[in-house]
């Protein structure tokens, strides 16, 4: 549990509001299964229950694939979704973010015993070499636009419905490199006993946000709490637990 903080921004009171998140469930440490009690953990959890409090919602979870969870937002079917959602200017067409909760850099994740290349241009050079990717996710653009040929048909990507599945493949041998911002790509090399490591420099950075549809009343009460727990310390505290303290498998 975190520590208690005190508040020093006002935030609004929506009197019980029950308000339906969803997620993926598979992106460490932001939201995942813990191996060891099956329940469902992470810093987003422990973020939403924060801002629940603080402005008085009731939260209902239900699980949705990536590929499901734009859609849902936009067509008004779920309230809000939690997946380390990258802020980006197409999304905004379909669907609202709150203000960015977390900036992280996207990083190369392989196998722990690979010596054949060490960066992404090495990566790009031979046409042998394989990446995983979720369609429409972040690590899919980079590694178009910013590894290979910029062509999305590209069969070097394949595609896989969940970034677990990806780094199941991985793990496996089918497919050569996964891509992932550093703070899913260190829980999963943590939980990976050397199976896997981190290559290479940081290929840009990206804002994560919450989504809500378009006109949602819950952005701005959402924002206020997001506001308040940054000065509070709140979210530094988060960091620390998550990022630093926590270890998966431990």
């Amino acid at each position: 549990m975190l520590a208690a903080v005190p508040m020093q921004a006002e935030t609004p009171d929506l009197g019980g509001r029950e308000v339906t998140v969803i997620t993926e469930n598979t992106y460490p440490p932001l939201q995942f299964i813990d191996p060891k009690t099956g329940e469902a953990i992470g810093w987003e959890y422990d973020a939403v229950a924060e801002i629940a409090r603080r402005i008085n919602i009731e939260v209902v979870y239900q699980n949705a694939s990536w590929d499901a969870m734009i859609p849902g937002i936009s067509e008004g079917q779920y309230d809000m979704a939690m997946n380390g959602i990258t802020i980006r200017d197409d999304r905004r067409e379909m669907v609202d973010f709150s203000e960015p909760y977390l900036r992280s850099q996207m990083m190369m994740i392989v196998r722990g015993d690979e010596e054949r290349f060490t960066d992404h241009e090495e990566f790009a050079a031979n046409p042998d070499f394989l990446a995983a990717a979720q369609p429409g996710t972040t690590p899919f653009y980079v590694t178009v636009y910013d590894i290979l040929d910029g062509d999305e048909g590209n069969p070097r990507i394949k595609l896989f419905e969940t970034f677990g599945a990806g780094i199941q493949a991985l793990r496996a041998g089918d497919v050569d490199l996964a891509l992932s911002d550093d703070t899913a790509a260190s829980g999963y090399v943590a939980a990976s006993d050397g199976a896997l490591k981190i290559i290479g420099e940081p290929l840009g950075a990206e804002d994560f946000g919450f989504i809500f549809p378009r006109g949602s009343d819950l952005v701005a009460p959402v924002n206020a709490a997001i506001e308040a727990m940054r000065e509070d310390g709140t979210l530094d505290a988060l960091n620390r637990k998550w990022f630093l303290d926590y270890k998966m498998g431990g």
